[in-house]
């Protein structure tokens, strides 16, 4: 799916900014039918944000099912004999759209875009009505995992009492959390466009496959430099050149070539035209190591969310770009999109940047730690889920697939790969994987031990997420550097393949100090960070380090949280704890590993 881009031939109308705005707590707007007129009683809410966190109603933080949202929107005279398309950046968890009362889309799935041709439903000069229906119920079937627990013993609870209940470490907000934008493309326009690079000698190859929609008798592809200077060209639908002495995209000193799509009728005309930056790099492993451009690369960073405050989980160009200059500042160069795929404002400006991106799918919450009570049965994580697992899997890869910071496709995060059916369910994912894109590595984040996982002989990649001296041996720092090498050592034995740690941390209270170190002071958090390095440098098939968390960020409340959680290197407003300068020294230093 093509970014929408405004380029002479193609025009973008953001739609960010307040939209009107209803809480269904009856969940009846659907059975009324809604979306047939303009909503009553509404307030306004900013899009994109979460919603959750906007108002002083603990009733609507806490919501479960649906909220509504509408805007009138103007097409602008211009674009007679257009095609119109409305986009949704993202909606979570579940979306209905309308425009002027009739139904133009659905769509399941918190964090990937959706769109709609609307050409034939919308009208020059007059107001049209846009209404989006979004809820954020999860089960089984979807992606990140859920239930809705009901309380049945009216002696203790309300009749009708729920919750939600979720079985992941973050806070399950709402709304439209990406930008809404309206574009046009002409009646016969460039569908998508697929882009892969390799190098030959000095030279950048770049093979490239366009998709058409309509009318159109040839496809022009013009490269240009960073200095806007035409180096290639190329025609056809399928084909690939050659850029002598390319620039390379490498982590940390991007490059990024603009490769002009253009199409043209029998007559010579141009009908449409689209411009894609493209990093020339590759990618591959090789024994125990990842090469990056042939060059073994060290995974240096962070574990993050889309968290901020106020904001919830709304994309905020303001956050990226502090957050971007953050990492670069303590010496990181990658990042994992845990838990799910990030806006693509993100992933364009990671490709600016040169930071290197673990892209994961939503894939969370599938497991309860438990030999006993299991999550891949007929009533959890069945052929439902998978389906809809496999349906965002497509989708992420064709939104991230010409992305040159994307090296590495994780298929799920902390999944019960100790159960005899979670085997042909991952290896289901990941061959589709390697089907959609066979020039990345595949990896699954693991918390499960080497001697009950059954799905790593499917990845290229093994990533742990470990908590020694935190979740398990509380407090006892002494015991990480062992009980390390041990788990590492044992899946190194059993898969032979390179390990990234893309987890492993511990909550640390901005402000909180005592010598010598307890649980939850800043000096508890350097020194269980350094215990684990000890661990990590004498291991050649360790290919990467990635704290949990970048920031603090909010979660669900329960006990073992303190408005939220405080593994963060840097606090939830982005100040860094002390061991940000740890990892700073660390990370910037001389280590033979990188």
């Amino acid at each position: 799916m093509l970014y929408p881009l405004d380029n002479g031939i193609r025009e973008v109308k953001e739609l960010s900014g307040l939209w009107n705005f209803k809480v269904d707590f009856k969940n009846e707007g659907f059975e009324k039918r809604w979306y047939e007129n303009p909503l009553a009683d509404t307030i306004e809410m900013p899009v994109p944000s979460s919603y959750n966190d906007l108002t002083t109603d603990t009733a609507i933080r806490d919501h479960i099912g649906d909220v509504w949202y509408e805007r009138i929107i103007f097409i602008p005279n211009g674009w007679v004999n257009q095609r119109i398309v409305l986009r949704v950046g993202s909606a979570t968890n579940h979306a209905v759209m309308w425009v002027n009362g009739q139904e133009v889309a659905r769509h399941k799935g918190g964090y990937l875009p959706f769109e709609a041709d609307i050409t034939d439903l919308v009208k020059q000069g007059e107001k049209n009505r846009v209404t989006i229906a979004v809820n954020n119920i999860l089960d089984w079937s979807c992606l990140p995992s859920g239930e809705i627990k009901t309380y049945k013993d009216t002696s203790k609870y309300p009749e009708g009492y729920k919750t939600q209940e979720t079985y992941f470490d973050f806070f399950n907000y709402s709304g439209i959390h990406r930008p809404v934008r309206l574009y046009t493309t002409p009646k016969s326009y460039i569908e998508d466009v697929t882009v892969q690079t390799d190098i030959q000698d000095s030279n950048g190859v770049i093979k490239y496959s366009v998709s058409t929609q309509g009318d159109i008798a040839s496809v022009k592809v013009s490269a240009f430099d960073e200095n806007n200077k035409l180096v290639a060209t190329s025609k056809g639908k399928n084909n690939q050149f050659i850029i002598k002495n390319a620039h390379l995209w490498e982590p940390g000193n991007a490059y990024l070539y603009s490769l002009v799509f253009q199409t043209e009728s029998e007559q010579g005309v141009v009908q449409d035209r689209y411009e894609l930056p493209v990093g020339i790099r590759t990618v591959r492993v090789a024994g125990k190591q990842l090469l990056i451009n042939e060059k073994p690369f060290y995974f240096k960073g962070f574990g993050k969310h889309e968290d901020s405050d106020l904001h919830g989980r709304g994309m905020d160009e303001v956050i990226n770009v502090k957050d971007f200059n953050l990492l670069k500042w303590i010496g990181a160069n990658s990042f994992r999109t845990s838990h799910y795929p990030y806006s693509e404002e993100l992933m364009r400006l990671a490709d600016r940047e040169g930071l290197v991106v673990l892209d994961e799918v939503p894939a969370v919450g599938m497991c309860f730690w438990s030999e006993t009570n299991t999550v891949f049965n007929e009533e959890r994580v069945n052929e439902q889920t998978l389906e809809h697992h496999l349906q965002v899997i497509r989708e992420m890869i064709k939104r991230d697939k010409n992305h040159p910071c994307v090296v590495m496709w994780s298929i799920a995060n902390e999944v019960a790969t100790n159960e005899e059916a979670s085997e042909p369910y991952i290896r289901a994912v990941a061959e589709e994987t390697k089907k959609l894109d066979s020039t990345r590595p595949n990896t699954i984040v693991h918390t499960m031990w080497p001697s009950v996982d059954r799905v790593s002989q499917y990845v290229d990649v093994i990533c742990l997420n470990k908590y020694f001296g935190w979740y398990s041996d509380h407090g006892k720092l002494d015991l990480i550097e062992k009980h390390m090498d041990k788990e590492l050592l044992e899946w190194y034995e059993k898969y032979k393949k390179p390990i990234i740690i893309t987890e492993y941390g511990a909550d640390a209270i901005a402000g909180y100090h005592q010598v010598p170190a307890v649980t939850f002071t800043e000096e508890f958090q350097i020194e269980l960070l350094h215990q684990f390095h000890k661990s990590f440098d004498k291991h050649d098939f360790v290919i990467g380090e990635q704290v949990w968390a970048f920031a603090d960020f909010a979660t669900k409340q329960g006990l073992t949280r303190v408005v939220g959680n405080k593994k963060g290197i840097f606090t939830r407003q982005r100040h860094p704890k002390s061991a940000a300068f740890y990892l700073q020294k660390r990370w910037l230093g001389k280590n033979p590993k990188w």
